[in-house]
């Protein structure tokens, strides 16, 4: 299969997850949804589920504002807008973790807006670190596996979380090495990019892992396109295809993300000895450089800058997804570090309701010429 076949293929699951969720529904699978920004799958593929990712989408807001005021993160009102409006119906239940204000608000308004599909909280810690983190995080954990059971019928097996976690391991890795394949393929645009990232929350890890490794293969076979201004992005969200068509009408080549629905997903790997869970614990434990995630230290906008450098990126683009109080407050220490290290910095504020990018398109090509 050729390289443009392969993103036809990851394109066709991206663009329609609701297609996809109904094949595993008419297949006899169980869907779980998983909300951002992270979610303990590996416990989820382990009771026999399909964890299925619910982002929100690209649609006006209407029946969200019920609950909502129009001041919260618009990816929060999507998703219970399309929980009203009955396109997650089949789900056997939603796990929400609990890590910004927004999302704790989400899981305490999905009980009433969406009673038929079974909310199923994830409380993780802000001081994930030590005993006393791991054992909290455990508990969260413990939680979620006796409220599954409760709503799905499901039992959990811990000689199976094992598998799992390999699984996920995995795919960690081989989408870790799509991201510096990418890298090294400019020819690949910013939205087939999205789409390699994005169609993995929409299907079963083992499955996604498979395409994922005939496109490293195909991608090795083929000579890298014309050289294009390498740029990183960062934030929540870059999957907006009238945003991204702006990257490519442009020349913009993004040659490494710091984006909380692709690459920060791949980051951690869990330990595949002793107690699974116990691991799983250690896992979020060991997780940084994230906005939802508590650092004091602010080691996140170093880390941006280091891997900008290291991909040859000329610039930094902050996808800002408008009301997100946690990139909010991580902007400022960001543009600062890439002022220091001389790195270009420009931000782009995104919302789920837009329908017009023309700001963005200005900014980003005075950015462009910046780097020319």
């Amino acid at each position: 299969m050729s390289t443009q076949e392969l993103l036809r293929r990851f394109h066709t699951v991206a663009a329609a997850p609701k297609s996809q969720m109904k094949k595993y529904l008419e297949a006899g699978e169980k869907v779980v949804l998983t909300a951002p920004v992270y979610t303990p799958e590996e416990i989820i593929h382990t009771m026999g589920f399909v964890p299925m990712g619910a982002w929100g989408a690209d649609v006006p807001l209407e029946r969200s504002k019920e609950y909502f005021p129009a001041f919260i993160c618009s990816v929060m009102q999507s998703i219970l807008d399309l929980g009203m409006k009955g396109v997650y119906e089949g789900a056997s239940a939603i796990v929400i973790p609990s890590l910004c204000d927004s999302l704790k608000c989400l899981g305490q308004n999905w009980k009433y807006a969406v009673p038929s599909i079974p909310f199923v909280p994830m409380t993780y810690p802000q001081n994930r670190w030590g005993k006393v983190g791991t054992d909290f995080t455990r508990a969260g954990y413990e939680r979620v596996i006796a409220d599954l059971e409760k709503a799905a019928g499901a039992k959990f097996d811990p000689a199976k979380l094992s598998d799992s976690i390999k699984i996920y391991n995995a795919h960690n890795a081989v989408m870790r090495k799509v991201d510096e394949a990418l890298a090294r393929h400019p020819e690949i645009t910013a939205a087939q990019r999205s789409d390699i990232f994005k169609s993995a929350f929409f299907m079963k890890k083992e499955e996604h892992t498979v395409w994922a490794e005939e496109l490293l293969a195909a991608l090795d076979a083929q000579e890298p396109g014309a050289d294009k201004v390498k740029v990183m992005t960062t934030g929540i969200l870059c999957d907006s295809p009238a945003l991204l068509e702006i990257f490519d009408d442009l020349g913009l080549h993004i040659a490494a993300d710091d984006v909380a629905a692709q690459s920060r997903q791949y980051r951690t790997d869990c330990n595949e000895d002793g107690d699974p869970l116990e691991a799983l614990a250690d896992k979020f434990s060991a997780m940084d450089h994230c906005s939802v995630l508590y650092d004091p230290d602010k080691k996140r906008p170093h880390t941006i800058v280091e891997q900008a450098k290291a991909r040859g990126a000329r610039g930094v683009v902050v996808v800002l997804t408008k009301f997100c109080d946690p990139e909010e407050f991580d902007y400022p220490p960001i543009k600062n570090a890439c002022n220091q290290a001389g790195l270009a910095v420009t931000l782009v504020e995104v919302d789920r309701q837009m329908r017009n990018f023309e700001q963005a398109r200005t900014a980003l090509e005075t950015f462009r010429d910046v780097l020319a």
